[in-house]
């Protein structure tokens, strides 16, 4: 990690709005909220920057000394210590900023938009701004939306809603979407990086120029999404029957949250995956992608059409779905069956 000095948890009266140009530590917010009992874990990047040459950002659900913290580990899923959940319960006053962000207190999804946002802006702009510091290129979940690990000098891109925000050390400042150009210029200082994509199936840029088809709602949902798909491959990850796992990541050219997991030398591996959707699958949905597809036993596990593997659509698990009840339990039985499964 980063030997420089982290950014100040100053009090604002914008802190609740994801969108505010304010410099954002999560890490240090919640450590706020928690008090000085508990050191505070939460599923957002937070500062300092991961150095050069390492791969992965910081693991939001590692248990690891950070500053003087001494107490127990509170954390977004089970393990080492409480969990948000747990500690909400004789702290209800605390719900709403927990379950903003994911931590407990747990919202539900609602059915989205007709018109999800595109990805052409985390492709050509938000993802390059990290790229061109380390060469990574994965995303993750922020408050409100989607945004960079922090990279460089304590630097971090997100977006939230129809605004990007870009934050550099103790600094923020925002602006609304308009067209890519416009959006290049405020966070690369320069054109959209458009030739790093040509290898990709993703969305052609079409005209820099052009409004960009980012409605409110649209990123809200996004922003939920990715929210909930957080929580639960999080917890999926970091369970002891998750052997050998990745990290969850948001991969710009595909525009979905996944990890790995199980053996690759015992032909077990799997991808464990939410997408909003995309060209095969119109609607968002969670899925399994055995690697070695070929080894598995077939049957009613693995019944998804568009590719080999195992689909859940959003329809399952909202409005009257069967599994509308418990959306996070859904979920996760969903991804555990199968896993378990390819375990063995």
């Amino acid at each position: 990690m980063s030997s420089r000095a982290t950014i100040a948890a100053v009090p604002d009266p914008r802190a609740d709005d994801p969108a505010a140009p304010i410099a954002r530590h999560p890490r240090r917010e919640a450590q706020e909220v928690a008090g000085d009992g508990y050191a505070a874990y939460v599923l957002e990047p937070s500062p300092p920057a991961v150095l050069e040459g390492e791969w992965f950002a910081d693991d939001p659900v590692a248990v690891e000394v950070v500053g003087d913290r001494t107490g127990p580990a509170l954390r977004p899923v089970p393990g080492a210590g409480p969990t948000w959940d747990e500690w909400l319960a004789g702290h209800p006053e605390h719900v709403p900023w927990a379950a903003a962000r994911w931590l407990g207190g747990r919202r539900r999804l609602e059915a989205p938009p007709a018109d999800l946002a595109t990805t052409r802006l985390a492709v050509y702009v938000v993802s390059p701004a990290r790229r061109r510091a380390n060469g990574k290129i994965a995303l993750r979940s922020t408050f409100g939306g989607i945004g960079t690990p922090f990279f460089g000098a304590d630097e971090q891109v997100r977006v939230v809603g129809t605004t990007v925000v870009r934050q550099r050390g103790e600094t923020a400042a925002a602006r609304g979407i308009t067209t890519l150009n416009d959006a290049a210029a405020f966070v690369l200082d320069g054109p959209p990086d458009v030739a790093w994509a040509e290898g990709f199936d993703v969305p052609p840029p079409g005209d820099l120029d052009e409004v960009l088809p980012v409605a409110a709602s649209a990123s809200s949902f996004l922003g939920d999404w990715f929210g909930f798909a957080w929580s639960v491959l999080e917890e999926l990850r970091a369970e002891a029957t998750s052997v050998e796992a990745g990290r969850v990541q948001l991969w710009p050219e595909h525009f979905d949250a996944a990890f790995d997991c199980l053996s690759d030398g015992e032909h077990r591996r799997a991808t464990f995956g939410a997408s909003p959707g995309d060209a095969a699958v119109a609607e968002p949905y969670l899925y399994v992608t055995p690697w070695h597809f070929g080894d598995v036993a077939p049957g009613e596990l693995w019944d998804a059409e568009p590719f080999d593997g195992a689909l859940l659509p959003l329809s399952a698990f909202v409005g009257a779905g069967a599994g509308a009840g418990d959306q996070r339990a859904t979920a996760l039985e969903f991804f555990r069956r199968r896993r378990d499964a390819l375990a063995g």
